[in-house]
């Protein structure tokens, strides 16, 4: 926007030039790593300003070791030519709703989002399973995987709630537990399928759930907000004094989420590791630490916070580094199994988003109802930039 413009400033504008013009004419860098990727796509200074720090902060390891997989996944048709042809079209553009299929991911302003936040999706497809008959057990986690040559033949899973184990037979199975933890259940997979699975990293998530009566930032824009709050959906946050790495506003995806439309409920972002200090911090120090940061950024005043909650959720994101350079291995190998259908972001060790993981799980319906098709083309899903247009 203007906005972002006029705070960039006048210098740090003809940086941003010089470099982007620099990449264009001269021969690009052979990419190597997510570093390489992102210079060659935006510039020195760009990559400096808006993805260094905040991409580091995600994976915990410097963007020189990861794979340039990671960005052809997130951002592959983005580029700054696109972003400036969207700001000069944006006043020409006539209302499209949901139907923007035309626009690059990474530039759409507006989509569905479920009333009571994306779990509502989920609780549906749950009464839909139950209504026809189907049985959902929870609270169990698979520890062997039984197979022959080309087929599973069976799981076995503990309750976690009585220590009780159980087999269970059919006649295919859908994977979205993670790889690393699929391989480790089956026994004496091959060596070199068992080292690489086993070198897969995952980076874990926390969210810090803060209640509070007001934010202390105003909204500067001419977007109209119940109470006047800022207008975003999520901010992400670059800054290296600090260690949340994004911040959500949930009264701006839907009003629905916040019993008091004059509280604000925000969500602090936080990418950790299993086991390192912050996701080992006790509930009320990690909640307190929050809002620290947050007075910090001049975002809230801590005597506004009304109450906390603390949410981690473990291996939320594959990572592009680690076993992932030899995945091509595990992936064989899994394919060989006629009757399973690895799916979403664990299931195939890949960074899509929700619409490409809810498209595998599809894919592979729609292969049992027709094995004579491909299989290979449910890991196609969103490997390839116009996949939707071919297919």
């Amino acid at each position: 926007s203007v906005n972002t413009i006029k705070n960039l400033g006048a210098v740090r504008l003809v940086k941003i030039l010089a470099d982007f013009l620099i990449v264009k004419i001269k021969p690009k860098r052979k990419e190597k790593s997510l570093e390489d990727f992102f210079i060659n796509r935006f510039g020195k200074e760009l990559y400096l300003i808006f993805f260094k720090d905040y991409t580091e902060k995600v994976w915990g390891v410097p963007c020189n070791i990861i794979k340039p997989e990671w960005g052809a996944q997130r951002i592959k048709g983005l580029s700054i030519t696109k972003i400036l042809l969207d700001i000069l079209k944006k006043p020409f553009k006539s209302k499209q709703g949901l139907r923007q299929k035309n626009t690059e991911t990474s530039l759409i302003e507006s989509f569905a989002y479920p009333k009571y936040g994306p779990g509502q999706i989920w609780e549906t497809v749950a009464g839909i399973i139950t209504k026809k008959g189907g049985e959902i057990i929870f609270n169990h986690k698979v520890t062997k995987v039984f197979y022959d040559k080309n087929n599973i033949t069976g799981i076995e899973a503990v309750d976690q709630k009585t220590g009780h184990t159980k087999t269970y037979r059919a006649d295919y199975y859908i994977s979205s537990m993670p790889v690393k933890d699929l391989i480790e259940a089956m026994e004496n997979p091959p060596e070199p399928v068992k080292t690489t699975a086993g070198g897969l990293v995952y980076r874990d998530f926390i969210t810090v759930g803060l209640l509070v009566k007001k934010l202390k930032i105003k909204n500067t824009t001419k977007i109209k907000t119940v109470h006047n709050i800022i207008p975003d959906n999520w901010i992400y946050i670059q800054e290296r004094d600090v260690k949340v790495g994004r911040l959500q506003i949930f009264n701006n995806w839907s009003p629905y989420l916040v019993k008091d439309s004059s509280n604000v409920w925000l969500g602090m972002e936080y990418f950790c590791s299993e086991g390192d200090q912050l996701w080992i911090m006790p509930d009320q120090k990690l909640s307190e630490f929050g809002i620290s940061e947050l007075e910090k950024m001049g975002i809230i005043n801590s005597e506004d916070v009304i109450d906390t909650t603390i949410i981690r959720m473990p291996k939320a994101y594959p990572a592009y580094f680690g076993g992932y350079e030899n995945f091509d291995t595990v992936k064989e190998y899994l394919n060989q199994f006629k009757n399973f259908y690895p799916v979403g972001r664990n299931g195939m060790h890949r960074y899509n988003n929700a619409d490409h993981s809810m498209l595998t799980a599809m894919a592979s319906v729609e292969h049992i109802i027709n094995p004579e098709s491909d299989k290979k083309h449910i890991w196609e899903i969103n490997a390839e930039q116009q996949y939707h247009e071919k297919k």
